[in-house]
């Protein structure tokens, strides 16, 4: 019932600005800078940088995978979920860039710290941007809701299977949900609001592209080398041509996020790998099973 009242509040949200601009935006407004196309150097930057928020923005649509386990029908609904949603958020999202624009020159909307509450507010006053900035606010609450329940089912999975800390596995007593994954994230999710958004995101997602998708496209390729006699319910059109193309895609993008977050994303892996490493050696697992006693 929670994850659908804040679904319908992000499709308000979302709707409104989208009618604000089919009544009010003009076409001769919607204009690039004069230089936008010239290829440099700060082209490709920022081609980079536009191409790590847009990932950032169409993120969600993987949180269906990571609750695998639990779906109906994966092998049916998984990918009918990931193509419903990227076509959802790629119409709002065209369609919200475009209609913001047409009203707020892309100069003015440059300079604006809150572009939508601004958007809003030059549309119908200070009292319909307040509500518009709830609403927005309840649409990051709905973001951070649906990565908490995806993203806190990864230490789960490890740590049911043996492969990660048993604290991990426990699951609430009634609602049986992993409840103390989820209160770590919740925890830790609170903390990066202490960063600064902007450094927040790229972190997040320079990390996320290094620790799942590069892997991911080595993987697919290693499982169909390797285990061909796995069941694989998915097939890749033209393979292996989208697997170079998104590993090339990754890595331009990795590449043009700064070396701060690269390093910072480096230093987190690595702070993992450690940890990751001592509780293998405690428990004399992978890459230490030499070290248990012969029976």
């Amino acid at each position: 019932m929670l994850a659908l009242s804040l679904r319908a509040v992000v499709l308000v949200a979302a709707l409104w600005i989208v009618f604000e601009g089919l009544r009010h935006a003009r076409l001769d407004r919607i204009t690039l800078p004069p230089d936008a196309w010239h290829l440099s150097r700060d082209f490709f930057v920022g081609l980079g940088g536009a191409t790590l928020y847009a990932v950032y923005d169409y993120s969600g649509y993987n949180t269906v995978c990571a609750v695998g386990e639990e779906v109906v029908r994966p092998a049916v609904t998984i990918p009918r979920a990931i193509i419903v949603a990227i076509v959802i958020v790629a119409v709002l999202y065209v369609s919200m860039n475009f209609t913001i624009i047409g009203i707020m020159p892309w100069q003015q909307a440059m300079q604006s710290t809150y572009v939508v509450s601004d958007f809003i507010a030059g549309l119908h006053g200070r009292a319909a941007a307040s509500v518009m900035t709830i609403l927005i606010l309840i649409t990051s609450l709905a973001s951070v809701f649906a990565n908490m329940l995806g993203i806190s089912r990864v230490p789960y999975a490890a740590a049911s299977q043996g492969r990660f800390f048993r604290v991990f596995a426990r699951l609430h007593p009634t609602g049986q949900f992993p409840s103390f994954s989820v209160l770590y994230m919740g925890i830790a999710s609170g903390l990066c609001c202490l960063i600064e958004l902007d450094a927040l995101i790229n972190t997040v997602m320079v990390l996320y592209l290094m620790l799942a998708a590069v892997p991911m496209v080595t993987a697919a390729t290693a499982l169909r080398r390797r285990r061909p006699d796995v069941a694989r319910p998915f097939r890749m059109w033209l393979y292996p041509l989208p697997s170079f193309v998104a590993m090339a895609g990754w890595l331009f993008v990795i590449s043009t996020s700064g070396w701060r977050f690269i390093v910072v994303s480096l230093a987190i892996i690595a702070a993992g790998t450690a940890a990751y490493l001592w509780r293998a050696r405690v428990a004399r697992e992978w890459p230490f099973e030499q070290l248990k006693e012969p029976t």
